[in-house]
């Protein structure tokens, strides 16, 4: 069983007067956000409240960088090369870091976000451009991931990864996600949701597509609150996790002394 666990979400995820979830109401339930950091989505505005609202709670705060792909939300796959990805992400961190700065905190850790998510999990270039970036910026900031290159990339350069799990995803024999082109990629059912999350913390197992029972490693829950019943979705899967006498901390503190 997990001693202690993180819930982290995607936050600032709107644009302009556009929004996309309630992110006030996500910060009372998480101890992590993930911030967008203005390619996919968020802009100088949106992040300066979202920095501020998360150090006003002790949210950890972590950048959300994607694939410079706004129309698309960063879901689109884009041909680009290593250093361009290493640069970009260099500059979506830096631009988060400034307002974490002007609001007295830091990063501590960084998810990628969408297509470039799912491709530095595959990628070795990738992998290896996404971790270079984070080492040369702040070898501090823990990288958030799955299963795949991006645990290798990070043990060559020194840093400190953590494992997140997908609730509402389907997963592959090997551990990876199922693709989202499968009609079965995303469980949408919030029991059996609440079910695989609890199994997932305090049993480290989960079950693939194919009912093969699989080892999970799990320091952080990946919350969601974009949809019309996800924040009461969110606080349940909070409320069981306390009451199977879980933890929960900020992901900073799950990964202290690794």
């Amino acid at each position: 069983m997990a001693a202690a666990i993180d819930l982290v979400a995607d936050l600032g995820e709107g644009y302009g007067s556009y929004t996309m979830a309630d992110d006030e109401g996500l910060l009372e339930i998480l101890t992590s956000a993930n911030i967008a950091c203005g390619f996919h989505a968020g802009d100088p505005r949106i992040m300066d409240r979202t920095v501020r609202m998360c150090a006003e709670r002790g949210v950890g705060i972590g950048a959300h960088p994607s694939f410079p792909d706004l129309n698309g939300f960063g879901r689109r796959a884009m041909d680009l090369t290593a250093e361009e990805v290493r640069t970009d992400i260099l500059f979506q961190l830096g631009a988060l870091a400034a307002f974490a700065t002007a609001h007295g905190t830091k990063v501590s850790h960084l998810c990628p976000h969408g297509r470039l998510g799912n491709l530095v999990i595959t990628r070795a270039d990738y992998a290896a451009a996404m971790t270079d970036a984070v080492a040369q910026f702040d070898p501090s900031i823990v990288v958030v991931t799955q299963a795949g290159e991006v645990v290798t990339a990070a043990a060559e350069r020194g840093l400190t990864i953590a494992m997140v799990a997908a609730i509402d995803r389907n997963y592959e024999d090997d551990g990876t996600l199922t693709p989202r082109k499968e009609a079965d990629a995303v469980i949408h059912d919030p029991d059996v949701i609440v079910a695989r999350t609890l199994r997932m913390v305090t049993e480290g197992t989960v079950v693939a597509r194919s009912g093969k029972v699989l080892p999970i490693e799990i320091d952080s829950v990946l919350l969601h609150g974009d949809g019309p019943d996800s924040l009461a979705l969110a606080r349940r899967i909070r409320d069981e996790l306390v009451a199977a006498g879980v933890t929960l901390a900020p992901l900073a503190e799950i990964v202290k002394g690794r």
